[in-house]
């Protein structure tokens, strides 16, 4: 039989991080903004969750190399293209919207958050591991929530 071990001083802690991204496709590196607020938080062991709170938004882990993200813009292109003639571009947009459906199915392929370990009072990632958010739909304010929950 195996004794579950609850820790006794178990927190949460949660932030919303506000982005203003400036066009489509734009890779931001929140791994430094997600360590402020475990470093903030004083969380020493635990899980970070880091969420898009957008429909046209997303999260995933990757190498931060600038030829790399180029190659993820030509990957979500080529497979959700903005011309490509998206049923969800007939239904009205809300003044100064304009069709996305194509920022739609691109969030579909990627993540709409992301859970990483906390080890010593900090990101437990490898070596070239980084959390970006990634804009993709147009030019606007954004916000991420930051949640950890650790002791």
């Amino acid at each position: 039989m195996t004794e579950l071990a609850v820790a006794p001083s178990l927190g949460f802690w949660s932030e919303r991080v506000a982005i203003r991204t400036s066009g489509p496709r734009q890779f931001i590196d929140m791994t430094e903004e997600v360590s402020r607020c475990i470093a903030q938080a004083g969380i020493r062991a635990g899980l970070a969750v880091v969420s898009s709170l957008h429909t046209t938004a997303a999260l995933f882990i990757n190498e931060h190399e600038p030829e790399l993200l180029k190659d993820l813009d030509r990957l979500l292109t080529r497979l959700a293209p903005p011309g490509a003639g998206y049923l969800h571009n007939a239904v009205p947009c809300l003044p100064g919207e304009m069709p996305n459906g194509h920022s739609h199915c691109q969030s579909l392929l990627l993540q709409a958050s992301v859970t990483l370990p906390i080890l010593g009072g900090t990101l437990d990632i490898g070596r070239w591991q980084r959390i970006f958010f990634v804009e993709l739909d147009s030019a606007r304010d954004r916000s991420v929530a930051v949640t950890l929950m650790g002791s």
